[in-house]
Formats: structure tokens, sequence, C-alpha cells
């Protein structure tokens, strides 16, 4: 098993090409060293991809990345031309490596115990001791955790600024802030102006009866004169 702090157990493995990796050579660079149980399954498919959208980021803090599983260089070659992937991807055919490093054992999928390789990472620093180890963690958003643990390390990042996840906590729910709503201003909404009817008017009350008065005297007859009477 590794320790953080200690001495990281040495290793000699060919990668997909056939090119033959080992810790001694990588000497004065910060290695990330994780393992993973099978190319082309979707837990290990996200996981790569990550890590090699992530390898720019890495490569300007001197490190390099590396994978690890018991897939022989014929299942690493087509794992990473149908993703595309810029990571190399090292053999470990007996499990040697996987054992030293606490890789493989019992673990449970599907609700069942069973022995295979252990999802886990080891980050190794310029002097080829253990920095930082992840024994156990989910595929998913991995890479960004490693990727703030090594810049904390380096001091660029204040530690409480950068929290460790937990193992079975994608470091994407944590390395994210809270997004802060801004208000929406409300537009005033323009009052549509009524079409109102004009209104009709009346007559004054005092013309109308003055009218209906003049009317009236019209329609009277004249008075008829009266008969003047003869003295006889």
């Amino acid at each position: 098993m590794v320790s953080i702090g200690g001495k990281a157990p040495s290793f000699h493995l060919p990668d997909q090409d056939g090119t033959y990796v080992s810790l001694a050579d990588l000497a004065g660079q910060w290695v990330v060293l994780y393992f993973y149980p099978r190319d082309d399954t979707p837990g290990c498919t996200i996981e790569a991809c990550e890590f090699t959208a992530a390898l720019p980021q890495f490569k300007k803090r001197n490190a390099v990345i590396l994978g690890c599983s018991g897939d022989g260089a014929a299942a690493h070659k087509k794992f990473i031309q149908k993703h595309k992937l810029a990571i190399r991807l090292l053999t470990d055919a007996d499990k040697s490596l996987l054992n030293i490093y606490g890789a493989w054992g019992k673990k449970v999928m599907y609700g069942k115990e069973v022995e295979g390789v252990i999802r886990s990472t080891v980050l190794i620093d310029p002097a080829g001791n253990v920095a930082w180890h992840w024994p156990k963690v989910s595929a998913a958003g991995h890479a960004a955790a490693v990727g703030i643990k090594l810049a904390e390390l380096l001091g660029e990042v204040p530690v409480a600024a950068a929290p460790a996840p937990a193992m079975d906590q994608p470091a994407s729910s944590i390395a994210r802030k809270p997004a802060v709503k801004k208000p929406t201003a409300k537009k005033p909404t323009a009052k549509k102006p009524s079409a109102k009817k004009p209104a009709a008017k009346r007559p004054a009350r005092g013309l109308a009866k003055k009218g209906k008065a003049s009317t009236n005297k019209a329609k009277r007859p004249a008075a008829k004169p009266a008969k003047k009477k003869s003295g006889k």
C-alpha cells in the first residue's frame, strides 16, 4: 500500500505503443498515475476523456498523466482512437503494480462483491514521493479534483479555497460555485388607452323649456276682437 509522503513504488510497464515507461524516467515531473478497470466502459471513458480535456492545464504545471489497467496494447489503442484520447495508457498484465498501489481487491458491483481493479489515483511529486492518494474515486469530475489538488500543492490555490472532495462525491459538485441569480428588472407594461365613446350632449333644461313655451305660444289662436254694442 502507498502512503502520503512515502516513496512511490517504481514501475516499468509498456504503453499502448509498446514503449516502456518507468517512474525513474519521469524524475523531475509530477506524475498522475490513475488506475481504471477496463477500456471503453462508461465510467472509464468519462474519466479518460476528462483527463484528456484537462491535459493542457497539467502540462503547464509540468505534470504527465498515465492511465493503467490490465488491458493489453490492442485494447488501449482502440480505446484511444475511438475517443481521441491524448494520454498514455499502461498495461499491467500480471496485476503486480495494481496490487502494490492498492488498486486491486474486493469491491461491490451491482450489489455483489467481486475482485477486480479499484478505481484510484496516486499523485507523485518530482522527487518520486506520493504527494496525494485517492484510494477510491468516482469517474465524473475526478480529473478536476486532481487538478485542484496539484494547484494547491504548488501554492496556486489557498487550502481553504480548494477542499478535497469526498471519495464518492464528484469534484465538479464542489469546484463549482453556486450561481447567483440576478434580479430581473420588470419592464413596465404600457397601458393601452381605452377608447371612450363621446357622451351625447343633452340640451340644457332651461333652453328646452323655453323652446316648448315658445312653440306653445305659437300654436295658440289669436284672440278675436270684442264686438261693439250699437246703441239704438
